[in-house]
């Protein structure tokens, strides 16, 4: 149903704020920057997202979700755009992101050293306990975008964010 009363470009952005990662539920497509750009023109909406990896399975909930809100609040025109094209990097996430992964028991990816091996070859510090007395338990996690881990000092497995 549309709305009389033009929506703001802000409005737009608080909602999209409210939509989880259907992977990682503590994070919203905002705090993961999937969401790159939003623009309003009266009742119409344009977003644009960029996919975490580029054969992220979630991508179409991510989609389908952003369209439903939106239309939701009041937009007679709705399109979202997957931009395969631009890259993702988690560098882009913030330290309140990081930190919504740790209380979820996913240790955030750790910051880019100068090469991959540098970057992979950081220990990784187990989210429940804070040791880093942690080892590779798999090359793979739940997700494309995760790998397990398992902690030797509270004995928690846990899954690290891989570093992009």
């Amino acid at each position: 149903m549309e709305k009389d009363a033009f929506l703001t470009i802000e409005e737009v952005w608080e909602t999209l704020r409210k939509v989880q990662d259907p992977e990682i539920p503590v994070l919203s497509l905002v705090d993961l920057n999937v969401v790159r750009e939003v623009k309003v023109d009266g009742s119409s909406v344009t977003v644009r997202l960029v996919p975490t990896f580029a054969g992220c399975p979630a991508m179409d909930a991510m989609r389908r979700e952003v369209e439903r809100r939106l239309a939701e609040m009041g937009f007679g025109n709705v399109s979202v755009h997957v931009d395969r094209t631009a890259s993702w990097s988690t560098e882009n996430l913030s330290a309140e992101a990081a930190d919504n992964l740790r209380s979820f028991g996913i240790a955030p990816p750790p910051t880019k050293g100068e090469s991959l091996n540098d970057t992979l070859s950081k220990p990784v510090p187990c989210p429940f306990c804070g040791s880093f007395n942690t080892h590779a338990d798999g090359e793979f996690g739940s997700t494309l975008c995760k790998q397990y881990y398992l902690c030797t000092s509270c004995r928690q497995s846990f899954e690290r964010f891989k570093p992009l």
